[in-house]
Protein backbone atom coordinates (compact mmCIF):
# COMPACT_ATOMS: atom_id res chain seq x y z
CA UNK A 1 0.00 0.00 0.00
CA UNK A 2 1.76 3.34 -0.49
CA UNK A 3 1.66 6.38 1.32
CA UNK A 4 -0.92 8.15 0.01
CA UNK A 5 -3.13 5.11 0.95
CA UNK A 6 -2.18 4.61 3.99
CA UNK A 7 -2.52 8.18 4.98
CA UNK A 8 -6.02 8.27 3.86
CA UNK A 9 -7.14 5.40 5.36
CA UNK A 10 -5.04 5.83 8.64
CA UNK A 11 -7.00 8.72 9.01
CA UNK A 12 -10.49 7.55 8.61
CA UNK A 13 -9.57 5.11 10.80
CA UNK A 14 -8.49 7.49 13.46
CA UNK A 15 -11.64 9.77 13.34
CA UNK A 16 -13.81 6.52 13.59
CA UNK A 17 -12.48 5.10 16.66
CA UNK A 18 -12.79 8.50 17.92
CA UNK A 19 -16.02 8.18 17.22
CA UNK A 20 -16.77 5.09 18.95
CA UNK A 21 -14.31 5.28 21.75
CA UNK A 22 -16.04 8.87 23.33
CA UNK A 23 -19.30 7.44 24.49
CA UNK A 24 -17.87 3.89 25.21
CA UNK A 25 -15.05 4.92 27.21
CA UNK A 26 -17.61 7.29 29.67
CA UNK A 27 -19.63 3.78 30.22
CA UNK A 28 -16.00 1.60 30.06
CA UNK A 29 -12.99 2.69 32.48
CA UNK A 30 -9.86 1.25 30.83
CA UNK A 31 -7.12 0.34 33.34
CA UNK A 32 -3.65 1.13 33.29
CA UNK A 33 -2.32 0.39 36.27
CA UNK A 34 -3.08 1.70 39.78
CA UNK A 35 -6.54 3.39 40.91
CA UNK A 36 -8.56 1.63 37.87
CA UNK A 37 -6.88 -1.40 38.12
CA UNK A 38 -9.14 -4.51 37.63
CA UNK A 39 -9.27 -8.50 37.68
CA UNK A 40 -11.88 -8.18 35.07
CA UNK A 41 -9.64 -7.29 32.02
CA UNK A 42 -7.36 -10.34 32.30
CA UNK A 43 -3.36 -11.35 32.75
CA UNK A 44 -1.28 -8.26 33.43
CA UNK A 45 2.26 -7.38 33.14
CA UNK A 46 4.50 -5.14 35.61
CA UNK A 47 2.90 -1.38 34.45
CA UNK A 48 6.91 -0.33 33.57
CA UNK A 49 7.09 -3.04 30.84
CA UNK A 50 3.96 -1.94 29.66
CA UNK A 51 4.45 1.43 29.43
CA UNK A 52 7.44 0.94 27.60
CA UNK A 53 6.17 -1.91 25.52
CA UNK A 54 2.82 0.32 24.77
CA UNK A 55 4.54 3.82 24.01
CA UNK A 56 7.56 2.72 22.29
CA UNK A 57 5.76 1.98 18.37
CA UNK A 58 4.81 5.81 18.07
CA UNK A 59 8.24 6.85 17.82
CA UNK A 60 9.69 3.62 15.54
CA UNK A 61 6.60 3.91 13.01
CA UNK A 62 7.43 7.42 12.62
CA UNK A 63 11.12 6.98 11.87
CA UNK A 64 9.98 4.14 9.67
CA UNK A 65 7.09 6.04 7.73
CA UNK A 66 8.99 9.55 7.99
CA UNK A 67 12.51 7.26 6.00
CA UNK A 68 9.69 7.05 3.48
CA UNK A 69 8.64 10.48 2.28
CA UNK A 70 10.69 12.88 -0.04
CA UNK A 71 10.93 15.66 2.63
CA UNK A 72 12.33 13.74 5.05
CA UNK A 73 15.60 15.58 6.48
CA UNK A 74 13.97 18.87 5.59
CA UNK A 75 14.49 21.62 8.14
CA UNK A 76 10.70 21.94 8.63
CA UNK A 77 10.08 17.95 9.07
CA UNK A 78 12.94 17.78 11.17
CA UNK A 79 11.67 19.65 14.07
CA UNK A 80 8.51 18.49 13.62
CA UNK A 81 9.94 14.80 13.98
CA UNK A 82 12.25 15.78 16.91
CA UNK A 83 9.66 18.03 18.56
CA UNK A 84 7.22 14.18 18.47
CA UNK A 85 10.64 12.21 19.27
CA UNK A 86 11.29 14.34 22.65
CA UNK A 87 7.85 13.85 23.83
CA UNK A 88 7.88 10.10 23.33
CA UNK A 89 11.35 9.54 24.50
CA UNK A 90 9.99 10.56 27.73
CA UNK A 91 6.82 8.30 27.71
CA UNK A 92 8.65 5.75 26.68
CA UNK A 93 11.91 5.57 28.36
CA UNK A 94 12.10 8.23 30.94
CA UNK A 95 8.36 7.82 32.60
CA UNK A 96 8.53 4.27 33.16
CA UNK A 97 12.01 4.60 34.53
CA UNK A 98 11.22 7.25 37.22
CA UNK A 99 8.00 5.15 38.25
CA UNK A 100 8.16 4.63 42.15
CA UNK A 101 5.94 1.84 43.03
CA UNK A 102 7.21 -0.74 41.05
CA UNK A 103 4.41 -3.01 41.83
CA UNK A 104 1.61 -1.69 39.86
CA UNK A 105 0.33 -3.59 37.09
CA UNK A 106 -1.36 -2.92 33.88
CA UNK A 107 -4.10 -4.85 32.21
CA UNK A 108 -2.25 -7.14 28.68
CA UNK A 109 -5.76 -6.30 26.93
CA UNK A 110 -5.03 -2.42 27.80
CA UNK A 111 -1.08 -2.66 26.84
CA UNK A 112 -2.43 -4.15 23.51
CA UNK A 113 -5.13 -1.28 22.90
CA UNK A 114 -2.49 1.43 22.99
CA UNK A 115 0.25 -0.43 21.12
CA UNK A 116 -2.40 -0.53 18.15
CA UNK A 117 -3.25 3.20 19.10
CA UNK A 118 0.45 4.00 18.73
CA UNK A 119 1.43 1.30 15.55
CA UNK A 120 -1.49 3.29 13.78
CA UNK A 121 -0.98 7.19 14.75
CA UNK A 122 3.09 6.78 14.79
CA UNK A 123 2.97 5.73 11.18
CA UNK A 124 0.18 8.68 10.01
CA UNK A 125 2.30 11.41 11.80
CA UNK A 126 5.19 10.25 10.43
CA UNK A 127 3.62 10.62 6.59
CA UNK A 128 2.24 13.95 7.63
CA UNK A 129 5.52 15.53 8.33
CA UNK A 130 7.21 14.32 6.06
CA UNK A 131 4.92 13.34 2.51
CA UNK A 132 1.34 14.43 3.16
CA UNK A 133 1.85 18.26 3.53
CA UNK A 134 4.52 20.46 1.51
CA UNK A 135 6.50 22.59 3.91
CA UNK A 136 8.66 24.77 2.93
CA UNK A 137 10.91 27.26 4.72
CA UNK A 138 8.49 29.95 4.97
CA UNK A 139 6.26 27.61 7.31
CA UNK A 140 8.71 28.29 9.86
CA UNK A 141 7.73 31.84 10.26
CA UNK A 142 3.78 31.24 9.82
CA UNK A 143 1.44 32.18 12.75
CA UNK A 144 0.31 28.93 12.19
CA UNK A 145 3.41 26.98 13.08
CA UNK A 146 4.13 29.73 15.80
CA UNK A 147 1.30 28.81 17.52
CA UNK A 148 1.52 25.56 17.03
CA UNK A 149 4.84 25.37 18.99
CA UNK A 150 4.02 27.99 21.91
CA UNK A 151 1.07 25.77 22.66
CA UNK A 152 2.61 21.92 22.11
CA UNK A 153 5.64 24.07 24.32
CA UNK A 154 3.10 25.06 27.11
CA UNK A 155 1.08 21.72 26.63
CA UNK A 156 4.52 19.71 27.22
CA UNK A 157 5.17 21.96 29.88
CA UNK A 158 1.96 21.03 32.07
CA UNK A 159 2.23 17.54 31.37
CA UNK A 160 5.93 17.47 32.65
CA UNK A 161 4.75 19.38 35.86
CA UNK A 162 1.22 17.04 36.25
CA UNK A 163 3.51 13.75 36.36
CA UNK A 164 6.01 14.97 38.77
CA UNK A 165 3.63 16.30 41.13
CA UNK A 166 2.35 12.85 41.43
CA UNK A 167 5.43 11.31 41.10
CA UNK A 168 6.13 12.90 44.34
CA UNK A 169 3.35 12.27 46.36
CA UNK A 170 4.04 9.26 47.81
CA UNK A 171 7.92 8.60 49.32
CA UNK A 172 10.12 6.07 48.24
CA UNK A 173 8.30 2.64 48.67
CA UNK A 174 5.18 4.08 50.13
CA UNK A 175 1.80 2.52 49.55
CA UNK A 176 -1.61 4.29 49.29
CA UNK A 177 -3.43 7.19 47.09
CA UNK A 178 -2.87 11.34 48.60
CA UNK A 179 -4.67 14.15 47.00
CA UNK A 180 -2.08 15.68 44.64
CA UNK A 181 -1.51 19.44 45.26
CA UNK A 182 0.06 22.35 43.51
CA UNK A 183 0.16 23.25 39.79
CA UNK A 184 -3.07 22.75 38.02
CA UNK A 185 -4.43 20.32 40.25
CA UNK A 186 -5.09 23.17 41.89
CA UNK A 187 -7.85 23.80 39.26
CA UNK A 188 -8.94 20.33 37.48
CA UNK A 189 -8.46 16.81 38.80
CA UNK A 190 -6.13 15.71 35.56
CA UNK A 191 -4.04 18.20 34.65
CA UNK A 192 -1.60 16.06 33.04
CA UNK A 193 -4.73 14.96 30.43
CA UNK A 194 -5.30 18.87 30.21
CA UNK A 195 -1.53 19.07 29.34
CA UNK A 196 -1.59 16.53 27.02
CA UNK A 197 -4.80 17.61 25.10
CA UNK A 198 -3.22 21.41 25.06
CA UNK A 199 0.23 19.77 23.35
CA UNK A 200 -1.71 17.72 20.35
CA UNK A 201 -3.68 20.67 19.72
CA UNK A 202 -0.33 22.70 19.80
CA UNK A 203 0.37 19.91 17.22
CA UNK A 204 -2.19 19.85 15.04
CA UNK A 205 -1.37 23.33 14.61
CA UNK A 206 1.86 23.21 13.95
CA UNK A 207 1.59 20.61 11.48
CA UNK A 208 -1.82 21.80 9.91
CA UNK A 209 -2.29 18.39 8.89
CA UNK A 210 -5.42 15.75 8.91
CA UNK A 211 -3.21 13.51 11.04
CA UNK A 212 -2.45 16.31 13.41
CA UNK A 213 -6.52 17.08 13.86
CA UNK A 214 -7.11 13.32 13.82
CA UNK A 215 -4.38 13.37 16.92
CA UNK A 216 -5.91 15.75 18.95
CA UNK A 217 -9.85 14.37 18.18
CA UNK A 218 -8.97 10.83 19.59
CA UNK A 219 -6.95 12.31 22.33
CA UNK A 220 -9.80 14.39 23.65
CA UNK A 221 -11.96 11.05 23.09
CA UNK A 222 -9.77 8.95 25.15
CA UNK A 223 -8.67 11.08 27.88
CA UNK A 224 -11.82 13.21 28.38
CA UNK A 225 -14.11 9.93 30.25
CA UNK A 226 -10.23 8.96 32.02
CA UNK A 227 -10.64 12.34 33.32
CA UNK A 228 -13.96 11.91 34.63
CA UNK A 229 -13.48 8.35 35.60
CA UNK A 230 -10.43 9.87 38.09
CA UNK A 231 -12.64 13.05 39.64
CA UNK A 232 -15.38 10.64 41.05
CA UNK A 233 -12.74 8.85 41.72
CA UNK A 234 -11.01 11.08 43.85
CA UNK A 235 -14.21 12.21 45.34
CA UNK A 236 -15.05 8.96 46.30
CA UNK A 237 -11.97 8.18 47.73
CA UNK A 238 -11.08 11.44 49.61
CA UNK A 239 -14.33 12.95 51.61
CA UNK A 240 -12.26 16.59 51.99
CA UNK A 241 -11.33 16.51 48.26
CA UNK A 242 -11.76 19.77 47.29
CA UNK A 243 -15.08 20.61 46.01
CA UNK A 244 -13.83 23.65 43.68
CA UNK A 245 -12.02 21.47 41.48
CA UNK A 246 -13.44 20.78 38.09
CA UNK A 247 -12.75 17.29 35.93
CA UNK A 248 -10.43 18.34 33.35
CA UNK A 249 -10.90 22.08 31.95
CA UNK A 250 -9.89 24.88 34.34
CA UNK A 251 -13.06 27.06 35.09
CA UNK A 252 -14.73 25.21 32.20
CA UNK A 253 -15.12 21.23 33.13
Amino acid sequence: MDLEAIYHYGTLAMFAIAGIALPALFWITVPYGGRHTSENWGPTVPSRIAWFAMEIPAPICLLLAYGRGEQAGEPVSLLLLTAFLAHYANRAIFYPLRMRATDKRTPLTSAALAFSFNVLNGTIQGIAVSHAVAYGAAWLTDPRFLLGALVFGAGAAINLRSDEILRNLRAPGEQGYRIPEGGLYRFVSSPNYFGEIVQWGGWALATWSTAGLAFVVLTIANLAPRALANHRWYRGTFPDYPAERRVLVPGVW
